[in-house]
């Protein structure tokens, strides 16, 4: 699918905390999705992938996936293949994975590396809880994004830096747990232990506008302010950092 590019969009883009690179492919999934297609207008020439029953939602605002995949319970719900003469369909009737993960192991088939995802919160809490466990799973290999209100969520593994807005928030949630070392925040931490059901660090604030995150063992989510249609720059941080 390729959008059109809308230029007094692309006017206004923020390019804090980005770079002139762009996401492989918009993977959207059968949750809250941007309800305009001049949302979409924001991505210039970038395949969509729909998980089942997101591809009607896409079709409501006149886009055609390039393709559909899951096991299709949804989709048939509301519609047929001759909805989609654009698209290529593809069913994966297997119960042991969901859609989300379907959809990951066909990126990583065909080369798609870095995702933007949208529609990540599946209606039900144990949908987002399980869609949140398959993210960690395969951002070990994929660069995933989540987007959602104008926010990014990124899984990080390895120390890093990046630059952000003074006033910023900027959340670090545990995957589950994660000793790390930051500056540049309002609370920073020192080799302090996140864990879930113990401690997070939710809702912090950019004091610098350079913003370092040293993680000395575990995994942690970043949530930060999305610079869409890039995806952001996060840099590795210098040895000189590193103790």
């Amino acid at each position: 699918m390729v959008f059109k590019a809308m230029d007094k969009i692309h006017q206004n883009i923020d390019l804090h905390n980005s770079s002139n690179n762009k996401f492989d492919v918009l993977l959207c999934l059968d949750g809250s999705l941007p309800d305009t297609k001049v949302f979409f207008d924001f991505f210039i020439n970038i395949p969509v992938i729909a998980a089942d029953g997101a591809a009607h939602k896409l079709c409501k605002m006149n886009i055609s996936p390039t393709f559909i995949i899951g096991d299709l319970d949804s989709f048939h719900e509301y519609g047929d293949a001759s909805d989609f003469p654009d698209s290529t369909i593809l069913h994966y009737p297997d119960q042991e994975s969901n859609d989300f993960e379907k959809c990951l192991v066909f990126c990583s088939e065909k080369g798609f590396t870095t995702i933007l995802v949208f529609g990540f919160h599946g209606g039900l809490t144990e949908h987002s809880l399980n869609n949140w466990s398959v993210l960690m799973r395969h951002s070990q290999k994929l660069t995933i994004c989540i987007y959602e209100n104008g926010r990014y969520a990124i899984p990080l593994k390895d120390s890093t830096t990046f630059t952000a807005k003074i006033g910023e928030t900027i959340s670090l949630i545990p995957q589950p747990s994660v000793i790390l070392t930051t500056s540049g925040l309002q609370w920073n931490l020192t080799n302090e232990l996140l864990e879930l059901g113990i401690r997070e660090g939710a809702r912090n604030c950019a004091i610098d506008s350079n913003i370092s995150i040293q993680i000395h063992s575990g995994e942690v989510l970043l949530f930060c302010d999305s610079s869409l249609p890039f995806k952001p720059t996060l840099l590795p941080l210098h040895s000189s950092y590193l103790k």
